[in-house]
């Protein structure tokens, strides 16, 4: 007999693979003539940015610069402080199984460490330990069964999933520009550091298109001709659309900002201000909740059938959590005594996370380099101190077997100087948590008669049950159904059965 079926095509947003990778960049930097030799390194910084990324088959590749400020001590009469700014460039592959050019890829590039040393008075190693994070997502189109027309007593066994499903995702870049002030008593000689800072994220959906917004803050710690440190802070406000058909406002939308090109330099109109120009990537994933009912099993008591089934992971339940976590702690620094803070470089890590039901437990760190003045001498030093803490993110919606990725934000940061060579810290991160369940579902795609002959049965079988058994389980495996069974037994809820329980099994 030929099987009259019909199908349904749905779209299922899989995860594909995810990874992260640490590696090493480092190159040689020249100290320009018109600054002194170095004597030695008191510290660096940078910022790292990707303006290429690219799936192949199997891999992905990124292409990137992380641009450093170095703080060295001159060689000179009175070792002073100088900087030399200088950049790495990079390409890295990380290997990825089942990846494909036209999948959906998610990134996260990030500096662990930078190492300098003096190789002589003009030449500067730099080293620094990039990590790369990547997640790919398909979406596949997978046609299943819905229903046998031309079997009367079919028996299925459905299950009703809501999904997460993609429905598009796109990117953009975004040029946010700005000329900050700086006092009219500072004559700037050099840029000491720059740090960035992405804040008050937000989108929008309208008419096919996502609105993302964002601001970048920016700090400048800069060197006045007359050998002061001092910095400056400023908001930029970065903003792109994204087209994506067929979206509406109900939709989930994700959204991440990458640097891709920094520029910071002295205006060359004003003495007193300083020129930043950022490029910004901004990818954008859309997502719809949808029901789907699969099934996830079949048979028939008068045919024998077989079918083809293909596994698929899932995903459900997608949200965001945020929390903030304020540090509030007072620090025994000697070195600092009652000098001046010029800058301090908060960087919270991840040491180790735990997820049980309603809570993660995150072990973390956060890596502080103080940069200080000498009251009396004005000679600059830096001072690097590491803190250990605890932090629970707590929501009756966080499940053991969920995924997530979490990413923190300094959004306050204030240190006061008190007696006793005490340092009062008082520092607030947010915690963004993405969650989400993945789950593993098995989807029938085609059926067919089994050319097997369906021997003579008994009319009626005398069962007792086992662990395990469920009333489906058992009238599939007699040729009987769940509705026969539960009559003759009268079995109110046919979804409990009791172990060792006598069953009589029509046929």
């Amino acid at each position: 007999m030929s099987i009259k079926m019909s199908k349904e095509n749905i779209c299922i947003n899989q995860l594909i693979g995810q990874k992260e990778e640490t590696f090493l960049v480092q190159n040689d930097a020249i100290v320009p003539d018109i600054k002194p030799d170095a004597l030695n390194v008191m510290s660096s910084n940078g910022n790292i940015c990707i303006y290429k990324k690219e799936i192949q088959d199997g891999k992905i590749r990124f292409d990137g610069s992380v641009y450093i400020y170095t703080i060295y001590v001159a060689d000179d009469e009175k070792n002073s402080i100088r900087t030399i700014n200088s950049s790495l460039d990079f390409s890295k592959t990380i290997s990825l199984d089942g990846v494909k050019d036209n999948m959906q890829l998610k990134s996260l590039a990030e500096i662990k460490s930078i190492d300098c040393k003096v190789l002589n008075g003009r030449k500067i190693n730099i080293q620094a330990n990039i990590k790369i994070g990547v997640e790919v997502y398909s979406n596949e189109n997978i046609e299943i069964v819905q229903d046998l027309e031309n079997i009367s007593d079919l028996q299925k066994l459905n299950k009703v999933y809501n999904i997460n499903s993609l429905l598009g995702s796109g990117t953009t870049k975004a040029y946010a520009k700005d000329t900050i002030k700086i006092p009219a008593e500072d004559n700037l000689m050099e840029i000491v550091k720059v740090s960035k800072d992405i804040e008050n994220e937000d989108t929008k959906i309208s008419y096919n298109k996502v609105l993302a917004k964002a601001d970048a803050k920016i700090k400048i710690v800069y060197l006045t001709e007359d050998g002061r440190i001092n910095s400056v802070i400023s908001g930029i406000p970065i903003m792109g659309f994204i087209d994506i058909q067929n979206i509406n406002e109900d939709n989930i939308c994700e959204s991440s900002y990458e640097l891709r090109n920094i520029l910071v330099k002295p205006n060359n109109v004003d003495d007193h201000s300083i020129y930043v120009e950022l490029e910004v990537g901004i990818d954008c994933f859309v997502y719809e909740n949808k029901s789907i009912d699969i099934i996830e099993d079949l048979y028939s008591p008068s045919i024998l059938l077989k079918y083809e089934q293909k596994n698929a992971k899932i995903m459900q339940n997608k949200r965001k959590i945020k929390q903030i976590c304020n540090i509030r702690q007072k620090e025994n620094i000697p070195e600092i005594e009652n000098n001046k803070i010029c800058d301090v470089e908060v960087k919270p890590i991840i040491v180790s996370s735990q997820i049980t039901d309603g809570r993660v437990t995150y072990e973390c760190e956060i890596e502080l380099v103080f940069l200080y003045e000498y009251s009396d001498t004005g000679r600059l030093e830096s001072k690097s101190v590491i803190e250990p803490f605890t932090f629970n993110v707590i929501n009756d919606t966080i499940k053991s077997n969920e995924q997530i990725n979490t990413n923190i934000a300094i959004t306050s940061q204030d240190f006061i100087i008190m007696p006793e060579k005490i340092v009062d810290m008082k520092i607030d991160l947010e915690f963004m948590l993405e969650l989400a369940q993945m789950q593993d579902i098995s989807i029938i795609k085609n059926v067919e008669e089994d050319d097997k002959i369906l021997q003579e049965r008994c009319s009626i079988i005398i069962y007792y049950t086992k662990p395990g058994d469920t009333l489906w389980n058992i009238a599939k495996r007699f040729k009987s159904t769940v509705e026969e069974i539960a009559k003759i037994n009268e079995i109110e809820n046919p979804d409990i059965i009791m172990q060792g329980e006598q069953l009589f099994i029509p046929r």
